[in-house]
């Protein structure tokens, strides 16, 4: 008979969490012991984007096993740049940006991870000088060995900078400061953190003894089936922030997910049990059409960042939008739903007809009578076939909003302004 209870190496390899480990050992002391382990994010935005979830889910697992997170926001590191794997050196950030990011970044974390403690290493970075630097640090780290890092080696051809090719020493230190100062003995990060994992290792044993108990564990880098990147959109980035990136959209970014990527996406961002994913992905098979599995993952992922009332309302768009049921939806929701789509701002009445023009819904008003003539023009999911239709306030929902809709999916937003 199978046991019900998974432990945690088992659960994190049935979810493809796993990339790298450092130590064997490290399975056993997760299993035993409650252990202190920490993460980086650096500050380079004041938002998360959707791909940073990933490493959100991994921090929130191994809080859920009964470890202790401490997430390290990079006000130091952030402010140097981790060498990128292109020819590119990151802009540098100045200080103000680096700790203002921070406490954006704080805040939507603290949401995401409640209970978590935070650091942030410009407060120990900033106290070092050049000669500490060189001589306490710098002495412990052969060149030869860094220029053997990944993300290093791939650069030495088309150039580095020294300020990137020092990264790796200063983020080494971050770790041995976590393990003197927190007893943190788990760094965990992205399979390109590899090289800096192993770099704080290696100064951990130097400093503190080649005994010195001390791990890191590497997830794999997310990826769409068809091998492009994930977290990005055809509009750019999918913020975690609701005013950079509406619920709306990012219910249907996962509403959106393709059918070959959507059980391992269960498996990696929710916490449903492998029971219960088992199940969702049965009926999944059964019926794919239906698309039960990226309901589940939509629904799961937009409660878990924007809460049950942003999930409903992004339900109810997505509905209203399908059966054309527009007038059902309030303001609020049309703001949410059609916020790139906003084509003009009306203050008194006017012709459809000049509007569907300024609206780009048709090439010239012959164009736009004809479309109109045709029944292809629905103004909040009424058809209209009278030429000479006014737009007013009176018609709009709840006085702010009017929804054009040619055809079957184009629209645009008029906003009424008083």
């Amino acid at each position: 008979r199978m046991r019900k209870y998974m432990s945690l190496f088992q659960d994190f390899k049935w979810r493809n969490l796993f990339y790298d480990v450092t130590d064997p050992e490290l399975e056993k002391a997760l299993e035993n012991e409650k252990m202190t382990f920490y993460m980086g994010v650096d500050p380079t935005a004041d938002s998360l984007h959707v791909g940073h979830l990933f490493a959100c889910m991994v921090v929130k697992r191994l809080q859920s096993y009964g470890h202790q997170p401490i997430l390290v926001i990079g006000g130091g590191t952030g402010l140097i740049g981790d060498p990128s794997f292109n020819s590119v050196e990151r802009p540098l950030l100045t200080i103000q940006e680096s700790l203002k990011n921070a406490e954006g970044l704080k805040k939507q974390l603290t949401n995401i991870l409640p209970g978590v403690k935070f650091v942030n290493n410009y407060d120990w970075l900033s106290s070092l000088n050049a000669i500490e630097f060189l001589r306490d640090i710098g002495k412990n780290f052969n060149v030869s060995y860094m220029i053997n890092k990944e993300s290093v080696k791939s650069r030495i051809e088309t150039g580095i900078s020294f300020t990137e090719f020092a990264y790796t020493i200063i983020q080494a230190w971050d770790f041995e400061h976590l393990f003197h100062h927190y007893h943190c003995h788990l760094q965990i990060g992205g399979q390109d953190q590899w090289g800096n994992i192993t770099s704080g290792l290696e100064l951990i044993r130097k400093l503190h003894g080649s005994d010195a108990k001390a791990y890191g564990f590497t997830f794999p880098l997310v990826t769409k089936a068809d091998g492009s990147k994930f977290g990005k959109t055809g509009t750019g980035t999918l913020w975690l922030d609701p005013l950079r990136t509406s619920p709306y959209e990012f219910y249907q970014f996962w509403i959106n997910t393709a059918d070959e990527d959507v059980i391992s996406r269960l498996k990696q961002f929710t916490f449903l049990s492998k029971a219960d994913i088992e199940a969702v992905e049965n009926d999944f098979l059964i019926a794919p059409h239906k698309r039960s599995a990226q309901k589940v993952l939509a629904k799961e992922m937009t409660t878990l960042i924007h809460g049950e009332q942003a999930f409903q309302e992004a339900m109810d768009i997505s509905e209203a939008l399908f059966s054309g049921e527009i007038h059902r939806l309030s303001a609020s929701e049309i703001a949410m739903g059609f916020s790139n789509l906003i084509a003009c701002d009306l203050k008194e009445a006017r012709p459809l007809i000049d509007i569907l023009v300024e609206a780009k819904l048709a090439t010239s008003k012959r164009d736009a009578r004809e479309l109109v003539s045709k029944g292809a023009i629905l103004i909040n999911g009424i058809k209209m076939d009278d030429l000479d239709q006014l737009i007013d306030s009176s018609m709009a929902i709840e006085g702010q909003f009017t929804v054009i809709r040619k055809g079957k999916k184009t629209y645009a937003i008029i906003r009424h302004r008083q």
